[in-house]
């Protein structure tokens, strides 16, 4: 089993109330689905900063909205399992990526 990080991009925010509502029953719902190989839920992002090679600051950071950990035996299933994600429902994409230890 191999670490992947769902990276969010995009997508929207829930106006109002009942939207809110919905979307979280079905990131409960999802997250219910991945079981014991969600390793961590993840959080969405705020605006960003970028610091440059070097060293200036700027304002933004790219697409990037949001993250999950999940465990999978490749990246296929990884993908698979990222299918299911509620945020592809609000128009964000999702990329996949494995992580391996180097320490």
């Amino acid at each position: 089993m191999a670490d992947y990080v769902l990276l969010y991009s995009g997508g929207k925010m829930p106006e109002t109330k009942e939207e809110q509502d919905a979307v979280m029953a079905a990131w409960n719902t999802w997250f219910g689905e991945l079981g014991s190989t969600l390793k961590d839920g993840g959080n969405p992002f705020t605006p960003a900063k970028t610091i440059g090679s070097d060293g200036s600051v700027s304002d933004g950071g790219g697409s990037a909205s949001g993250y999950s950990i999940l465990t999978a035996d490749s990246l296929d299933e990884a993908v698979t399992k990222a299918k299911g994600c509620p945020v592809l429902q609000g128009g964000a994409s999702v990329t996949v990526y494995e992580t391996f230890a180097v320490m």
